[in-house]
């Protein structure tokens, strides 16, 4: 996520487009689905604005019912899931890679004691929401670091090291909702940065995946939502096949520990529903560890 767009707020910048659809997803979710929820985010839609409402009134309509219900649960999952393997690490460092307007460091103070928080992202985005921060009185702790980053041109290591990340003490490096949106060779670049880190440290991150491995719904939400992020200009990239991303990854230097199937995260997050509450096929998500 990169490209910040401001015509709705009538601001010269905001956050990207796909930021905000993100938070707006998990904010919808929490108010349309029965609790528990698989992530619980009550500050989503109060950093997004007022122009939450917009946002959903322009685009809920070209989205059918089943694939909003699955696209936001997908979102709200992957948060979820990469939390919790934040919280079953002994990780003291938390690298949020496209950060946008993530609310972890209010909604768990109960690991935020033990960690330092770099949220990397957009300049553009970043001082955006940094000043809805400021707006709306949220507390700013000196474990949290943000980190302004152009990924286009800056190397994400450079700006890490300028912002007192230690590559000697283990991190969890949160990708999330990134890289449907980048190259081949942006995301090789983006992981080979990671397992520089020391070992232990790991990495989640979400891929599109290929098209021939969606259901009816992940077809549907590809087919509408492709053009819409090509609009914002945030296009999607092609799809990787399973083997491909681990070889990727081996590659990389990282070694695959977890690579949940929707079946895996159904059974972890929504056993014993009655809704049919389950996520998208169109990502899919994996956790590496630097060996």
């Amino acid at each position: 996520m990169g490209v910040p767009v401001g015509e709705e707020e009538g601001m010269e910048s905001a956050p990207s487009r796909t930021a905000m659809f993100a938070a707006v997803s998990r904010g919808l979710f929490r108010l349309e689905t029965a609790s528990p929820w698989v992530l619980d985010d009550a500050l989503a839609l109060v950093l997004v604005g007022p122009v939450w409402r917009e946002l959903r009134d322009r685009f809920d309509p070209l989205f059918p019912g089943p694939v909003r219900r699955e696209s936001r649960t997908a979102v709200c999952t992957r948060g979820r899931y990469a939390e919790d393997r934040l919280a079953a690490g002994a990780f003291t460092q938390y690298v949020i890679l496209g950060a946008g307007l993530d609310s972890f460091a209010w909604r768990r103070p109960d690991l935020l004691g033990s960690l330092t928080v770099f949220e990397v992202d957009h300049p553009a985005s970043q001082a955006w929401k940094l000043e809805r921060v400021g707006e709306l009185g949220l507390p700013l702790g000196g474990s949290q670091v943000f980190v302004p980053v152009d990924f286009e041109v800056e190397p994400v290591r450079d700006v890490l090291d300028a912002a007192g990340f230690d590559w000697a003490r283990p991190a969890m490096f949160c990708w999330t909702g990134v890289a449907p949106y980048l190259t081949a060779q942006a995301i090789e670049s983006t992981l080979r940065t990671i397992a520089a880190a020391a070992p232990g440290s790991e990495v989640v991150f979400s891929y599109r995946a290929e098209d021939r491995v969606l259901d009816e719904v992940g077809a549907e939400f590809a087919r509408i939502y492709t053009p819409i992020a090509a609009a914002a200009g945030e296009p999607l990239q092609p799809g990787w096949p399973v083997i491909e991303i681990e070889r990727l990854i081996s590659r990389c230097g990282l070694k695959v520990v977890d690579h949940p199937t929707r079946a895996d995260l159904e059974q972890r997050y929504f056993a014993g529903r009655t809704d049919g509450l389950r996520p998208y096929t169109f990502e899919t998500l994996v956790a590496a560890r630097v060996t």
